[in-house]
C-alpha cells in the first residue's frame, strides 16, 4: 500500500521534473523521488532495444546484478511492453525470470512502462520483499510517475547523446588539428626534400653538361677535319660520338629544365627574330640523328616572318618535338615542320609518319615521366620529360599545344603562340 494518499501522490508527481539531469546521480535522484510516493526495496529502470532489455539505472540492487546488463526480449516481455497497462506480479513471473532478479517467490513486483505518445522505450520495476504487497492504487501511482519520468528520461538521453556528440566533435577537432599539424610538418619535410632534390639535379646537370660540351666540341673539330682527314670508320665513330653526346645532353637539359620549372625559376625573355632562324638551327643540330635513320626534315613555310617570343624557348620547343619525331619515325621516312603566321600569333606544327599515339593517351603524354608502352618505344631511351617541358614552355608564352594522332598513322603536334 502507498505510504501517502493518492491525492498527495498526484501533488508530488510534478516534482519529478525537478530532477537534475546533469548530475552523475540522476538514477539515484529518480528513485529517491519515487520513495516519497511508494515503498520498495529495489528499483530498476530498463530501456527497450529491438530485441533486448538493457538496465540503465538501479537502486539498492541485488548483489549479483550486473550494471548495464542486457537481457533477451522474451515473448512475455514483448507482450507486456507493448500492451496498454502496467503489471503487478510476483517472483514466479516469467518476466521476473527473464530479467534474472532471482527473488523469493514471496517477493512482489510492480512494473510500469516508460512511453511517449504510445511509443514504449523503457520499463520501471519496483520490488518489495513481501508477498502480495502492491495494489492497483500503487500501480496507478507508478503509472502517473512514469508518465512524467518518460519525458525526464527522454531529455536525459538526448542530453547524453549531445554530450557524446560534443565529445566526439571535440575529439574529432583535436584529431583533425593534430592531423593538420602532422600533414603540415610532413609537407614541410617534402618541400625541403624537393628543394634539396632540385638543387642536386641542377648542380649535377651543370657538372655533366661541361664535359659533354667538350665531347661535342671535339667531335665537331674532328668531323670538320681541322687536324687532318679521317678514314670512313673514324668518320662513322666520330658521328656516333656526336649523336650519343647530343642525346645525353638533351636528357640532362630536360632534367635541369624540369627542376627550374618545379622551382618556378623558369622565366621567358622575349625578343623579335625570324622564325626560320630557330627552325634552321634546330634542324642543323638534329641532322646527325636524322641522317642516322635516313630521315628527311622538310621545312614548309610560305614565307618567313618575324615573331616576338623567347628565342631559346621556341628553339627548345621545336627541338623537343622534332627529336621526338625522329625518335619514333621509321627509317627512310620524312618529318614536316610547318610555320604559319596569323593575325593573333603564329602556329608551329611538327608531323611524322611514325607509330602514332592511341587516343586514350592523348591526355596523359604531357604528364611527367609518362612513356608509351610498346615494343618500339622500349628501344628508345628517354626521361619522359620532353613533352612535359614543351607544354610548360608553351604555357609560359600563354600558348597551347595540341595533338592529332592515331596508332600506326603518325602524329602531328601543333603549337599556338599568341602575339
Amino acid at each position: 500500500m502507498p505510504i501517502i494518499s493518492s491525492e498527495k501522490i498526484l501533488e508530488l508527481v510534478p516534482s519529478l521534473f525537478e530532477i537534475n539531469l546533469n548530475s552523475d546521480k540522476t538514477g539515484v535522484n529518480i528513485f529517491r523521488k519515487l520513495e516519497k510516493m511508494l515503498i520498495f526495496d529495489e528499483g530498476f529502470i530498463y530501456f527497450i532495444n529491438p530485441e533486448s532489455l538493457q538496465l540503465k539505472y538501479s537502486y539498492k540492487k541485488h548483489a549479483n546484478y550486473e550494471a548495464e546488463k542486457v537481457f533477451p526480449m522474451s515473448g512475455e516481455v514483448k507482450e507486456f511492453a507493448f500492451s496498454k497497462a502496467g503489471k503487478i506480479t510476483d517472483g514466479e513471473s516469467k518476466f521476473v525470470e527473464t530479467i534474472e532478479l532471482k527473488g523469493s517467490r514471496q517477493n512482489s513486483y510492480i512494473i510500469s512502462k516508460i512511453s511517449i505518445k504510445s511509443t514504449v522505450f523503457g520499463l520501471i520495476v519496483l520490488s518489495k520483499r513481501e508477498e502480495n504487497f502492491y495494489t492497483k492504487s500503487d500501480l496507478s501511482a507508478l503509472d502517473a510517475a512514469s508518465a512524467v519520468l518518460s519525458y525526464v528520461l527522454k531529455d536525459l538521453e538526448l542530453s547524453n547523446v549531445f554530450k557524446i556528440q560534443l565529445k566526439a566533435l571535440k575529439d574529432g577537432i583535436l584529431e583533425k588539428n593534430q592531423a593538420y599539424k602532422t600533414i603540415k610538418e610532413q609537407n614541410e619535410k617534402i618541400l625541403e626534400a624537393d628543394k634539396v632534390k632540385n638543387e642536386f639535379l641542377a648542380n649535377i646537370s651543370h657538372e655533366l653538361r661541361t664535359p659533354l660540351n667538350s665531347i661535342l666540341g671535339f667531335s665537331d673539330i674532328l668531323g670538320a677535319r681541322l687536324y687532318g682527314n679521317l678514314n670512313h670508320k673514324q668518320e662513322e665513330y666520330v658521328n656516333d660520338i656526336k649523336i650519343s653526346a647530343t642525346h645525353l645532353l638533351g636528357m640532362i637539359n630536360e632534367i635541369l629544365d624540369m627542376s627550374k620549372i618545379e622551382a618556378n625559376a623558369m622565366k621567358i625573355v622575349k625578343s623579335t627574330f625570324w622564325i626560320t632562324r630557330a627552325i634552321d638551327e634546330v634542324s642543323n643540330i638534329l641532322m646527325p640523328l636524322a641522317q642516322k635513320k635516313n630521315i628527311t626534315i622538310n621545312k614548309a613555310l610560305n614565307a618567313d616572318f618575324e615573331v616576338f617570343a623567347d628565342y631559346q624557348k621556341i628553339q627548345q620547343i621545336l627541338y623537343n618535338l622534332v627529336s621526338n619525331a625522329i625518335k619514333y619515325s621509321p627509317e627512310n621516312d620524312a618529318i614536316d615542320i610547318t610555320a604559319v603566321c596569323g593575325e593573333d600569333g603564329f602556329k608551329l606544327a611538327v608531323h611524322d609518319n611514325g607509330i602514332g599515339i592511341d587516343k586514350k593517351y592523348h591526355g596523359k603524354i604531357f604528364a611527367k615521366f609518362v612513356q608509351l608502352d610498346s615494343a618500339y618505344t622500349k628501344k628508345e631511351s628517354s626521361t619522359g620529360l620532353g613533352l612535359t617541358i614543351t607544354k610548360e614552355l608553351v604555357e609560359l608564352h600563354n600558348g597551347k599545344i595540341s595533338l592529332i594522332s592515331e596508332v600506326n598513322n603518325g602524329s602531328t603536334f601543333i603549337v599556338d603562340i599568341p602575339q
